[in-house]
C-alpha cells in the first residue's frame, strides 16, 4: 500500500504551506499579534492564502491517495494532482500579490483546484462503479 504519486504533491503542498506560514510569522512578529490580523491588507492577504491552502489542499490530496490506492491509473491521478498544486500555488501567488483582491493568478488557482476536486471525485466514484457495480 504505497502512494507514491500522491506523495509528491503532499511533499509540494507540504512546502508551499511552510512558505504560506512564514509570511504569516513575518507579519506576526513584526505586528506582535499571536491572533487576529491587523488593518493592514498584506497581513490579511498573507493569513487567508495560508488558510484557504490548509482549507482545501488536504481534501484534495486525501482523495487523490484513495483514488491511488484502489488502483486509478496512475496518469489520471498526477494530472488531476499537477492541477491540484498548480491551482494552489497560482491561488496562493495571487492572493498575495493581489493582496487579497481580484488577480488573475488567483482565479485561475481557484478554477484549478475545484476542477481536480471535482476529477478526484469522479475517479472515484467511477472507481467504485467499475468495482462494486
Amino acid at each position: 500500500m504505497i502512494v507514491p504519486v500522491t506523495g509528491v504533491f503532499a511533499a509540494v503542498i507540504g512546502i508551499l504551506l511552510l512558505v504560506l506560514s512564514a509570511r504569516v510569522v513575518r507579519f506576526r512578529l513584526k505586528y506582535r499579534k499571536g491572533l487576529g490580523i491587523t488593518d493592514d491588507r498584506d497581513f490579511e492577504a498573507a493569513v487567508r492564502a495560508q488558510a484557504n491552502l490548509v482549507e482545501y489542499a488536504p481534501v484534495g490530496l486525501i482523495m487523490l491517495a484513495i483514488a491511488e490506492l484502489n488502483g486509478v491509473a496512475s496518469g489520471l491521478i498526477y494530472w488531476t494532482g499537477m492541477a491540484l498544486v498548480v491551482g494552489r500555488l497560482l491561488h496562493a501567488w495571487g492572493m498575495i500579490n493581489g493582496r487579497g483582491g481580484l488577480h488573475k493568478a488567483r482565479m485561475i488557482g481557484i478554477v484549478l483546484t475545484w476542477l481536480a476536486i471535482l476529477v478526484a471525485a469522479v475517479l472515484l466514484l467511477w472507481n467504485v462503479w467499475q468495482v462494486y457495480g
